[in-house]
């Protein structure tokens, strides 16, 4: 994780002034503010500032005055009956702000979240720094052969260094001429602009940020799921964290119903009945596609296995 010497002179300032307030604060969030918890090998991910608590959702539910809180058990029980049955509202009451530095081509796939407020650092006004993300051998892989957007077998041995060092090599040159071409040495030199356009998708950008909970919830079922891209995947565990940390109660009721439990289909709901009254399920008569009977049996084990 890189920050620079004036992010590290901001997080201390802010971090050494607690400031007293009238509001309904998270403590576990209070220790999260505004430290920058690594991810990947240059990136990072810091809350700027946050709304609401476990309170805020049942105060909103209840329409209430105050904090809106009966007992920590009611509180609990109402927030798993709201997630339960999909009353998001009140889990829009709380909202979040994040910093995150993140590669080009990780916020390409985060940006299409659209449920959030986003500000990134702009290329036209600043120079980006030499920061490029290159895998860990571990995480360099084959394309999948049964999923086009996955990967498959991790590559070893000399076709691993083979790749690293193609990426590392390409950043490295695209960086220099990009500050060759920015270069006012004897000449005009090229517009910011104009010559961000050659750098590749494996550097590091910047933005904040913020989002209510219930759609931060949505992009977390997706992209803390085991099948998102392990990259942005990465930041989905550590925001994890800091939300279990912010809303305990509203993060376990999501942890059961969301990134634990499943969803069925009315063709799905049908074929567990027929298993349960003894009927033997197969493929070739449950009117499932074979990608569509490959999944449910991944769900649901040895109970659906031929």
């Amino acid at each position: 994780m890189t920050l620079t010497p004036e992010q590290k002179a901001e997080i201390d300032a802010e971090r050494a002034e607690p400031r007293p307030t009238l509001r309904a604060i998270s403590e576990g969030m209070e220790k999260r503010l505004y430290t920058a918890h690594p991810v990947l090998d240059h990136g990072f991910v810091r809350v700027i500032d946050y709304m609401g608590n476990d309170a805020a959702i049942c105060q909103a539910a209840r329409v209430s005055y105050g904090r809106g809180t009966k007992s920590v058990s009611n509180d609990e029980g109402l927030i798993r009956y709201l997630m339960r049955h999909w009353h998001s509202t009140p889990f829009e009451m709380c909202e979040v702000k994040f910093h995150v530095k993140l590669p080009v081509f990780v916020a390409r796939q985060w940006i299409r979240h659209r449920t959030a407020n986003v500000n990134e650092y702009s290329a036209r006004y600043s120079i980006l720094d030499r920061e490029f993300y290159i895998p860990a051998p571990e995480h360099l892989a084959a394309q999948s052969t049964t999923n086009n957007q996955g990967r498959g077998e991790v590559l070893e041995g000399d076709e691993a260094a083979r790749v690293l060092q193609i990426l590392r090599e390409d950043a490295m040159r695209s960086y220099d001429h990009y500050e060759e071409m920015l270069s006012q040495d004897g000449k005009k030199g090229l517009a910011r602009e104009l010559a961000r356009m050659n750098l590749p998708a494996n550097i590091y950008t910047q933005w904040y940020w913020k989002i209510d909970l219930h759609n931060l919830f949505h992009f977390l079922r997706l992209r803390a799921d085991a099948h998102a891209q392990y990259e942005i995947r990465a930041y989905a565990d550590v925001i994890c964290d800091i939300v279990r940390d912010w809303v305990p109660l509203a993060y376990k009721a999501f942890e059961d119903y969301r990134l634990g439990g499943a969803t069925l289909s009315a063709k799905g709901v049908e074929l567990i009945r027929r298993r349960l009254a003894g009927e033997a399920i197969t493929q070739e008569n449950s009117g499932m596609s074979k990608g569509e009977w490959r999944e449910f049996v991944a769900l649901w084990g040895d109970a659906f296995q031929s």
